[in-house]
């Protein structure tokens, strides 16, 4: 599964510095994408993902084309990086299931047969 390009619309207030701003949603999104592969496994109530090299947190190599348009409006400032994470993976999935038929309900997205890359 490659993800070549997001757009996020945003309502956050207004936007002090650009591009600090754009950085915050940009990350959102690899870190919402990383999140539809990793997996915490238990054995004998430990988890066996101790360390980085046993849950490794995504890369450059999944980073899509993130576009970023910000709303101006006069709300509240609020946070960018909290808003922009958690309609990823549903909008990723649902590009899936239109792309392919398969709908997925279970993450991480391996467990589906797809893996990220």
């Amino acid at each position: 599964m490659t993800v070549h390009r997001v757009t996020v619309a945003a309502d956050v207030g207004p936007v002090i510095n650009l591009s600090a701003a754009e950085n915050q949603c940009e990350g959102s999104v690899v870190d919402a994408i990383g999140t539809m592969a990793l997996e915490v496994t238990i054995e004998d109530g430990a988890a066996q993902q101790t360390n980085f090299d046993r849950y490794p947190l995504p890369r450059m190599a999944i980073s899509p084309q993130v576009d970023v348009h910000f709303v101006q409006s006069e709300h509240s400032p609020t946070g960018l990086g909290e808003p922009v994470f958690p309609p990823v993976v549903p909008a990723i999935c649902n590009a899936i299931y239109a792309a392919t038929g398969h709908r997925i309900r279970t993450l991480p997205v391996t467990q589906e047969g797809f893996r990220l890359g």
